[in-house]
């Protein structure tokens, strides 16, 4: 659960410390082009609004049934209350295998932020992937990099990413893809909050 703080918090917190200091008098004009998305992040066409149960209660993103069905027998849930977000933490049955996943609420700027670290070679690992059921998709690492383990956000808006984390050993049927496995919690957590 640390390493979903540590990488968000990174992402978070590079995107948003690079504006430069203007002093003089304020003048108005038209507005000002939207700030995000940027760095060459892809802009979300359907944004999901309906986020807030699934921030507050992130195991209700996706039923037990479906967790199970595609990471197998679930032996205990937990909430990680993190700084930047709400996780849900699904232990399996075989441990040590656990799937963390969450909205991560305190990165404001969602895929951009992301994109701008890869940018500034803040990234060990960045793959912009297939779209998840429309919604843009990264794989990214920085550093932790190994067999069983993937990290995947899925931009459900501009401003918010829904991250999956497997750690998963050579045990678990989707230790040599655990990126697909990933993909197929977030597919089922965006249709929940589509539905919502």
């Amino acid at each position: 659960m640390k390493r979903f703080l540590v990488l968000a918090a990174a992402a978070s917190l590079l995107s948003g410390g690079c504006g430069t200091q203007v002093t003089g008098t304020a003048t108005t004009s038209s507005p000002s082009a939207p700030r995000i998305p940027s760095d060459g992040a892809p802009a979300v066409t359907k944004p999901i609004t309906a986020t807030a149960t699934v921030e507050a209660e992130p195991c209700s993103a996706i039923p037990a049934a479906e967790i199970e069905a595609i990471g197998g027998k679930v032996k205990r849930t937990r909430v990680d209350d993190l700084t930047m977000g709400n996780a849900c933490a699904w232990v399996f049955q075989e441990a040590p295998n656990t799937l963390s996943a969450g909205l991560v609420t305190g990165n404001k700027d969602g895929l951009s932020a992301l994109y701008a670290q890869n940018a500034t070679g803040g990234l060990t690992t960045f793959k912009p992937v297939d779209p998840v059921d429309g919604y843009p998709a990264v794989i990214y690492a920085n550093g932790g990099e190994g067999k069983g383990n993937c990290t995947l956000a899925v931009g459900v808006r501009d401003d918010l990413v829904y991250t999956v984390i497997p750690r998963l050993t050579d045990h678990h049927p989707s230790y040599p893809d655990p990126c697909g496995m990933a993909t197929k919690v977030a597919a089922a957590a965006i249709w929940n909050l589509v539905g919502a």
